[in-house]
């Protein structure tokens, strides 16, 4: 049941400047998408767009609502702190790697995605297994975006969070109907811009209200091991997420594959001017970290504020706060903590700047949406029509700009889908780690061959089958399936004898893991590259 103490914080002025912010994104985007005349238009956006702009929608995308909304969620959970911050290395490390060896392979050619140059390399086939991957990836992971957006709807307005969901995936395909890539990106700025804003002024707001202001913050927040900032701990356990060598060798791999081989990022730089502009907006997106940081100093100044002004009633009721001890002092903490921020927003700011911050969320939510339905559309279409073997003349005639909106509505309702049977599957899982642990499917095998592409070696045969058994190996240390399994009355305690499972947990029907995910990033990324150059290639693979 909603907790109406709650809503009645979000006045109607407040709905009103959060439409409003919502139009005038929708009145800048049709502005600026220009004549979608060619697929060029729609999904390159001309190649004429500068890289500054190209940068700020990288940073949007990764940013989004997830890290708004589930970063200081993540940090006021027990033992939430700084170490996710390590991360940055392993990212900023894989950007620069990016820059200066991948992308100026993309624009050697005409191509509109990663895939036609890996089809070029490998064969077709590579092209389509890359696809396919690319396409589960991405239903995988950007369900949680939605469902991220789904948060704070449901928090302001009582809504089913199902019913937000719909809300949500309606809006992201009316925008990417509207106008393309070049939509995509100049909405991706203005978020990016209410992110840097809203985070320093929650940040500002929250310190401002204590009695000792900073010095208050930073010495609550200390002694409550809320910033610690480094993790050396070995081990491959699924409690060990954020350390140092998780962030030195492990999420180099991830990042490599987010913003080398993934469409989602990838298509923001075949938008710049040239190779050389694209490496420029790919490698100042680094300066994206200091947002992360700002995140991270909201999440412990939230926890600072309700260690100093304990949950009312109607918020404990509907973060489900429950007592614990932390650093030998019992504190009330969320069994659901992404709902604290979007909380605090409702009830301690002015009305008003309420509206424009959760305004800021589901922007930044359905952009992010927007700009994977023109991914996965350009991807489909891609493997059906090959438009970077064709002329201008040819793709003219084929109708494709027609043909693509009609994907984008095939892959929102579908990607909409998903999300309402995510919700179901999470079981309260924080948004942050389930963000990255439902794209672990997909990261490694997308790298491997990617690196079969770049050095000319394997079979499409080979990058296959060693995808499927990437797939099938985390699938065996995640719980997703599992759960859903459970919640269909299937029985999962056969799992048991694999280890990868607290054994008791299966019993009682939970699928908890012994294991992180991350390391799942460099293992599947090397057995699909080697199980690719194992398997030798055949006349219709060469």
């Amino acid at each position: 049941m909603f907790i109406a103490g709650i809503s009645i914080h979000f006045t109607w002025i407040d709905w009103l400047v959060l439409f409003g912010y919502l139009g005038l994104c929708t009145w800048i985007g049709h502005r600026m998408s220009g004549a979608q005349a060619t697929i060029r238009d729609f999904f390159l956006g001309g190649r004429s767009l500068p890289w500054p702009a190209v940068t700020g929608s990288i940073i949007a995308t990764e940013i989004s609502g997830v890290t708004f909304v589930g970063v200081p969620g993540t940090l006021f959970a027990l033992e939430g702190d700084f170490t996710y911050l390590q991360w940055a290395i392993g990212s900023i490390f894989a950007r620069f790697l990016v820059a200066k060896y991948l992308v100026p392979l993309y624009y050697e050619q005409e191509i509109y995605s990663p895939y036609d140059y890996m089809g070029r390399r490998l064969g077709r086939g590579a092209k389509t297994v890359a696809t396919v991957l690319f396409t589960a990836g991405s239903i995988l992971g950007q369900s949680v975006r939605v469902l991220v957006a789904a948060i704070p709807l449901k928090v302001v307005t009582g809504m089913p969070i199902e019913t937000s969901i719909l809300i949500i995936g309606l809006f992201a395909i009316a925008w990417t109907l509207m106008g393309g890539m070049r939509t995509v990106i100049w909405t991706d700025v203005m978020q990016f811009v209410i992110f840097a804003l809203g985070g320093a002024v929650a940040l500002v707001w929250i310190v401002g209200s204590l009695q000792g202001g900073w010095g208050e913050f930073w010495e609550t927040a200390s002694r409550f091991g809320r910033t610690r900032l480094l993790d050396f701990t070995p081990g491959f356990r699924a409690e060990l997420e954020f350390t140092f060598w998780v962030a030195l060798l492990a999420v180099p791999f991830q990042n490599l594959t987010s913003f080398g081989v993934d469409q989602l990022n990838a298509q923001r730089m075949f938008c710049c001017r040239n190779a050389k502009d694209a490496s420029k907006a790919l490698i100042f997106s680094c300066f994206g970290q200091v947002l992360t940081l700002l995140m991270l100093m909201v999440g412990a100044a939230l926890f600072v504020h309700y260690h100093v002004h304990p949950f009312t009633a109607d918020e404990a009721a509907l973060v489900k706060a429950g007592e614990e001890t932390v650093a030998g002092s019992a504190v009330r903490l969320p069994a659901e903590g992404d709902y604290v921020f979007p909380m605090w927003i409702v009830t301690m700011l002015p009305t008003g700047l309420s509206g424009l911050l959760l305004a800021g969320v589901f922007a930044a939510s359905i952009s992010s949406l927007d700009s994977i339905l023109a991914a996965l559309s350009q991807t489909t279409l891609s493997v059906f029509y090959h438009p970077e073997d064709r002329s201008d003349e040819e793709l003219e005639g084929l109708n494709l700009v027609w043909k693509s909106r009609m994907l984008v509505i095939f892959w929102g309702v579908l990607l909409t889908g998903f999300t309402l049977l995510l919700n179901v599957a999470r079981e309260g899982i924080p948004i942050l780690p389930l963000a990255f642990g439902m794209t672990s499917y997909t990261v490694g095998p997308l790298l491997g061959i990617m690196a079969c592409a770049v050095l000319k070696r394997g079979s499409v045969l080979g990058v296959a089958l060693g995808s499927a058994i990437s797939f099938l190996l985390v699938a065996l240390i995640r719980p997703d399936f599992w759960v859903l399994l459970s919640k269909a009355g299937v029985s999962i305690s056969w799992l048991a004898p694999l280890h990868t499972f607290d054994p008791v947990a299966l019993g009682a029907g939970k699928a908890v893991p012994l294991w992180f995910y991350g390391w799942a990033w460099p293992v599947t990324a090397i057995l699909t590259f080697a199980v690719g150059c194992l398997v030798p290639r055949t006349g219709r693979s060469a």
